[in-house]
């Protein structure tokens, strides 16, 4: 497997990123490719797709062996199903799947630079594919969700005090409300008390959750 190119993002690690791509659009990412790969002639026509596939690697840890059975988050990290019905990053091959909104292609001194939105993937995260998204053959509404039409699925309402939000550049508020929303903390994670902190943009992001509310405490540039 080749790298092909690597994204930029927000996200210096795994704690905050949305569990599925295109769940917040706010989340912005610049694909720029490897040396080999800097031809114009290869994104040839894919400004013509709103959506893109991108199949990328995984960040985890190697293992020894074959693991059946793993633990979805949205389940609450207690019930076991089998790894090829789930979306978990521990896998016998360690690839990720993400449908992004394509927004531009820019055409530098290093290629071709794609812009994607409804990004979930981790900052220089290697890309070892982009395909276009065929709505006609890709897309299948009527389709059955498996376990995941039980799974719970929710947005939080978000109390962001204006003198730690404008800490953030006006260009990144957007996207970390989008973040925040989609509740960053593991699923079985309930505990009102503790404070959680998420990485995001080049600040860490503090936060306590009671009930459907997360209130930000405290906002630290990173140095």
């Amino acid at each position: 497997m080749k790298t092909i190119a690597h994204i930029k993002t927000d996200f210096p690690d795994k704690f905050g990123i949305p569990r599925q791509s295109s769940r917040a659009y706010e989340l912005k990412g610049t694909i720029t490719f490897e040396p080999e790969f800097r031809n114009a002639e290869a994104v040839k026509g894919l400004d013509g797709f709103d959506y893109i596939w991108l199949l990328w690697k995984f960040d985890v840890p190697e293992k020894e062996g074959f693991t059946a059975t793993v633990r979805p988050p949205r389940l609450g990290g207690n019930v076991r199903m089998g790894v090829f019905a789930t979306r978990s990053p521990f896998r016998p091959n360690p690839i990720g799947l993400s449908c992004v909104h394509l927004d531009a292609i820019e055409y530098t001194d290093k290629g071709p630079v794609l812009t994607v939105s409804g990004v979930d993937l981790m900052d220089n995260t290697e890309i070892y594919d982009i395909k276009p998204y065929l709505p006609s053959y890709d897309s299948h509404p009527e389709a059955k969700e498996g376990f995941t039409k039980d799974s719970i699925d929710y947005k939080l309402e978000v109390s962001f005090p204006e003198e730690l939000l404008n800490k953030f550049p006006e260009e990144k508020r957007t996207g970390i409300l989008a973040v925040l929303r989609d509740d960053p903390r593991p699923s079985y994670h309930d505990d009102p008390d503790r404070i959680y902190g998420v990485s995001f943009a080049g600040f860490d992001v503090h936060f306590t959750v009671k009930d459907s509310l997360l209130t930000v405490t405290d906002v630290v540039k990173v140095s």
